[in-house]
């Protein structure tokens, strides 16, 4: 997430992004829009590459899916929430949802139970802030923040409304998805990749 893209002084609504003649993948946060550049680096991709398939392997036979980005999540609507009303979405980096009746064809609707962003110059003010406050407010369970270049993994659990940070791990660390009762995540594999 980088600065706010200058598209107009008004607050944008998802029925403005859904209308634009652009093909521009973008989030909202309070109907200001963020630009979703630049690109993710090599080790970014990495990660998420192995968080698809530690996740796939243990969620295979179970009601929940894996998503990355590019997805749009409109965080606090419902089915039933008109367009012209979601001035919130988000696109994160990986997220997990349970809830078959959230997804939609195109987006997620409603927060997901887990969501995980990966540092990066250009995003970590916008993921320990700005995201971090709406994940919270909108009652996201799990939320993790990876830092590749520390290979450190900040953990926040929702309790009563607020996040409460559980954990700070390291790649040599193991770290229990709370989400589930019965997953632990060797981290060395989450962080696996930069060997070279």
């Amino acid at each position: 997430m980088t600065m706010p893209h200058d598209f107009t002084d008004k607050k944008i609504t998802y029925q403005d992004y859904l209308h634009w003649n652009q093909d521009i993948i973008c989030e909202a946060i309070d109907g200001v829009i963020y630009n979703m550049t630049p690109a993710p680096t090599p080790r970014h991709q990495e990660i998420i590459v192995n968080l698809i398939f530690e996740f796939k392997t243990y969620l295979k036979d179970k009601k929940c899916k894996v998503y990355t980005a590019p997805i749009d999540v409109c965080l606090f609507a419902k089915k039933e929430t008109p367009h012209d009303k979601i001035s919130n979405w988000v696109q994160p980096d990986f997220l997990v949802v349970c809830d078959k009746n959230k997804i939609d064809e195109k987006r997620i609707i409603g927060p997901p139970e887990f969501i995980i962003e990966i540092l990066s110059p250009s995003t970590a003010r916008a993921d320990r802030l700005l995201k971090y406050n709406k994940y919270e407010q909108a009652g996201v369970k799990e939320y993790w923040i990876v830092d590749p270049l520390n290979e450190t993994i900040e953990i926040f659990l929702l309790e009563n409304g607020s996040f409460l940070r559980s954990d700070v791990l390291t790649k040599e660390d193991t770290a229990k998805v709370r989400i589930f009762d019965d997953y632990e995540i060797q981290l060395k594999n989450i962080f696996a990749g930069d060997e070279y």
